[in-house]
């Protein structure tokens, strides 16, 4: 283990999760705090009632500008970002020619020709590499930010900043800006609940730290939490229920990609995808509800009552306000179809698994 702790990125704030007693773990090549003093349990259900705080500044930010900015987006994502709004944030995927996701993302439109993309850590390099490789064709410039990024979720969220005296509580949901110059906030929510996320200098992020701990309603929330949260939420995890093996098809996430820029087809992998569209998904991303008190890890194998292989598990653990283990993976349509039983292998015995619909808990996202 030795060495690869020692390759491990520190985050800008690692000494203020230090000193919150937090348990690190390696993700995504960052040293990450997975649980506070707190507990997993109190965390996920603090964000659900209260406002969670998680430094999420392993996730990267890319400035794109530029007269070619739109195009550039537009071609690298199944998007039409002239469409978009000032001020208005998407949900995107960069897709490989076979129309693989290689990554989601949420871009957000700045001003005429300004964007800011928001990109997953463990891609961070290779988005960055495909990114400048697709904008050679276009007038624009990319520039990836070194930013605290932090994000508050919760129902108190945004009472919260309004008390901190922080502007952008009257952003839309799926909006963002630059509140000041080196900031950017959005509002969207990995969580299902209503949130903000902020992008600042770290000197900013310690400041603004200090002040919303002075607010008994906020607490840290580690990534442990973070991802129970947004499993509930049935929200999915790059390297798991998405990846480049999957489409936006398979996924059940075409709803992200509206049908004039299906028609247009002007963005890599726009054939396959199309494709893919008509002919439909051998298989579909559902939720997955295991018996009893077990709960089923990704990677875990789905069969029929015969043992043959139905299905996968691409994201599993307990669901502190489902009450029960929650769970997603992909499972064949002739299984869905025909309503076959689903087991899941566990060390050699087999749990009756129920398909269930997604989000297992509501989603709470500020539409008013």
């Amino acid at each position: 283990m030795g060495n690869q702790e020692e390759q491990l990125k520190s985050l800008a704030l690692d000494d203020l999760h230090k000193a919150a007693g937090a348990r690190f773990g390696g993700f995504a090549g960052w040293s990450m705090p997975i649980t506070y003093p707190l507990g997993v349990m109190k965390e996920h259900l603090h964000a659900r009632e209260h406002a969670g705080l998680f430094d999420i500044s392993h996730m990267q930010l890319f400035d794109v500008s530029g007269s070619g900015a739109a195009a550039l987006l537009s071609r690298a994502c199944p998007l039409d970002a002239e469409t978009l709004q000032t001020g208005q944030s998407k949900y995107t995927f960069f897709l490989n020619e076979q129309a693989g996701i290689l990554d989601d993302l949420i871009v957000t439109r700045l001003g005429a020709e300004h964007f800011m993309v928001v990109a997953n850590a463990g891609n961070a390099t290779a988005d960055e590499a495909h990114l400048r490789n697709v904008a050679k064709d276009f007038d624009t410039k990319i520039d990836a930010l070194d930013r605290v990024f932090l994000a508050i979720q919760g129902p108190q969220a945004a009472g919260v900043l309004h008390t901190a005296g922080i502007v952008g509580t009257e952003l839309a949901f799926m909006h963002g800006f630059e509140p000041k110059p080196g900031w950017f906030m959005s509002r969207s929510g990995y969580t299902g609940e209503d949130g903000f996320e902020i992008g600042l200098p770290a000197a900013d992020a310690r400041e603004l730290v200090s002040k919303l701990f002075t607010d008994e309603r906020v607490a840290w929330v580690g990534l442990a939490a973070r991802d129970s949260l947004r499993l509930e939420a049935g929200l999915c995890l790059h390297g798991h229920d998405i990846t480049p093996d999957f489409d936006p098809v398979d996924a059940g996430l075409t709803w992200a990609i509206s049908k004039p820029v299906r028609e247009k087809a002007a963005f890599i992998g726009a054939k396959s995808l199309l494709e893919k569209i008509a002919s439909g998904s051998l298989r579909k991303r559902v939720g997955l509800k295991p018996d009893g008190r077990q709960p089923v890890r990704s990677d875990t194998v789905l069969v029929d009552a015969d043992g043959k292989n139905i299905g996968l598990v691409t994201s599993g653990g307990f669901g502190p306000s489902a009450g029960h283990p929650v769970a997603m993976g992909y499972v064949t349509k002739d299984a869905l179809a025909a309503s076959t039983p689903v087991f899941a292998e566990v060390r050699g015995n087999r749990i009756p698994v129920h398909i269930h619909s997604l989000p297992f808990t509501p989603h709470r996202y500020h539409k008013g």
